[in-house]
């Protein structure tokens, strides 16, 4: 790794279009859209805006997870947003999340629409809504919200610090890379210790906390994000590594991994999801190719 020379910054900031790195193409310093184009709108009452990225993994499993438990209630549509070629900055996009950020919702179930982004945000509208993997109880519900919300402060620290500066940066930083990997790895000390004493995040139940998480750091620990799993050492968080294998048991985690997938093998991918059938049809394509 090497270190870029020293840098002052200037009295006033300006915006450099030709800085770099993976996303320098979509990243800019201004909201609001950039062209108009509205939202398409499919037959379910959750209309769902999204990519699987970690934070829209987190929708999708929630939802198939309500599917499972038997509540129609959670069909959805879950439409592709391309957010490598800019189409989060749709004025049918921002409409819904003036943050430009995948995944959004409109929630149609009821005399109006809702809106409502953010993913932190989504689960809890959804699992309140349908009374799921959300303790009532005081201390129990306050245990899963500390994680939820634990999850959503601490994972810029996991993407948009160490994984931008190890992966995606135009150049290697050591001290950036050495900072947030000393973060991320605290973080996952974090996960470790709590999952040495109890079975799930929150406690002995499943939660819209485990749900939250898993996508980062379960995805962090089983290696999809960022090849960094060896330079993390995963291997040594045993009790994280029971954790992320006991959810990836759990079918609906599987299938709301593949919706709005767009990268890994094409038979874990499902672009677009319209209907319950779509899993079935994307299972038959996959013997109908290996047959």
């Amino acid at each position: 790794m090497t270190d870029t020379p020293d840098y002052t910054p200037p009295k006033v900031w300006v915006w450099n279009k030709e800085n770099g790195g993976r996303f320098a193409n979509i990243n800019r310093p201004i909201a609001g859209p950039l062209q108009d184009k509205e939202l398409p709108v499919g037959k379910h009452p959750l209309q769902l805006y999204s990519l699987a990225t970690p934070n829209g993994q987190k929708v999708t499993i929630l939802l198939e997870e309500l599917l499972a438990l038997g509540h129609a209630g959670a069909e959805y549509d879950a439409w592709l947003i391309k957010i490598g070629e800019g189409e989060q900055f749709g004025s049918g996009f921002v409409g819904v999340n003036p943050n430009s950020k995948i995944p959004a919702l409109m929630d149609r179930s009821g005399p109006q629409p809702i809106r409502v982004f953010e993913s932190g945000a989504i689960l809890m509208h959804l699992a309140e809504k349908f009374g799921e993997f959300l303790p009532t109880e005081p201390a129990a519900r306050a245990e899963c919200l500390s994680w939820l919300f634990w999850q959503m402060g601490s994972a810029p620290y996991l993407g948009g610090g160490f994984g931008h500066f190890y992966a995606y940066a135009p150049v290697k930083i050591e001290y950036a890379i050495n900072r947030f990997a000393m973060e991320t790895k605290r973080q996952l000390d974090v996960l470790d210790r709590r999952l040495s004493e109890s079975e799930y995040i929150a406690g002995a139940s499943y939660t819209i906390a485990d749900i939250a998480i898993f996508p980062w750091y379960g995805g962090l620990a089983k290696g999809w994000i960022y090849g960094a799993g060896e330079f993390l050492a995963v291997q040594d968080y045993k009790h994280l590594q029971r954790w992320a294998d006991a959810l990836l048991e759990r079918p609906a985690v599987t299938r709301g991994r593949m919706v709005n997938r767009m990268s890994g093998d094409p038979a874990g991918q499902l672009r677009e999801r319209h209907d319950a059938q779509d899993f079935d049809t994307k299972t038959q394509d996959k013997l109908a190719a290996g047959s």
